[in-house]
């Protein structure tokens, strides 16, 4: 099953989402249209109740994952303010719901992950990179622009202030290693499918209420309140905690539903 717009796509089997990133000719660079586009996708992967896990990627095996924002298309619109506001409520709006998607989300990073592109891998909850071509920066920098604090924040809870401030502004960009270093990125493989394995074999009401108390965390609070509580309780008549338990005890793999 597949879900096609202006270069991003939207591919469904079974279990997995793969939300295709497919611009080649230029690096993969979003244009508003893509910017624009890109919450129908997100929305799309969410319903379908089949699907367990959102993986974004280059279309091209071994391309640039994103190279950031049309540079072109920024410049050809600096003096059209209307255009301006709407090109930045586009990348905001993806950014804040590719952040709290319910879905676990993973970027597959094989080539250049710049600027934007970096801010969407950001806003997944895990970042591998596959191939020896991976490189990430941001480089708002170099271009006399200044990243959203939205994402901003995104990479200072990744990696701290001191490597944030320094990637922010120098625009370096780091390799894969050098990224797992710093805490960009979680994995270098070339055999990402089996971190998608790992995610599709756990339980899938674990990771969702998980996903959303790590962002309650990000975004300050630090103490239960009465829904935590409420969630972590239910927890124990649910059925995934019945079957992982009863998988546990016979010595088998667990086998969630949906």
């Amino acid at each position: 099953m597949s879900f096609n717009t202006d270069n991003l796509r939207l591919e469904i089997d079974g279990p997995v989402a793969s939300l295709l990133i497919d611009r080649a000719d230029k690096r993969n660079a979003f244009n508003m249209m893509m910017w624009e586009a890109m919450p129908a996708l997100l929305s799309e992967a969410c319903e379908s109740d089949a699907v367990r896990v959102l993986v974004i990627r280059s279309a091209k095996p071994g391309g640039a994952f994103c190279a950031g924002a049309d540079i072109s298309e920024l410049l050809a619109n600096k003096d059209d303010a209307d255009w301006r506001a709407r090109n930045q409520t586009a990348i905001n709006r993806v950014q804040f719901e590719l952040a709290r998607l319910p879905l676990p989300t993973v970027a597959v990073v094989e080539g250049d992950c710049i600027g934007g592109g970096c801010g969407i891998a950001l806003a997944c909850d895990l970042r591998v990179a596959s191939g020896a071509k991976a490189r990430f920066g941001i480089t708002p920098a170099k271009l006399g622009l200044v990243y959203p604090l939205h994402d901003v924040k995104l990479l200072t809870d990744l990696v701290g202030p001191g490597h944030a401030k320094r990637m922010l502004y120098t625009g370096m960009l780091l390799n894969a290693e050098e990224a797992k270093r710093i805490g960009l990125i979680e994995e270098i493989t070339d055999t990402p499918e089996m971190l998608t394995n790992a995610l599709l074999a756990a339980s899938p009401h674990s990771i969702r209420e998980t996903k959303e108390f790590v962002r309650r965390v990000l975004d300050g609070q630090s103490g239960d309140d009465a829904d935590t509580l409420r969630i972590f309780g239910e927890a124990f008549t649910g059925a995934d905690f019945l079957e992982g338990t009863t998988a546990f005890v016979e010595k088998r793999k667990p086998e969630f539903g949906q």
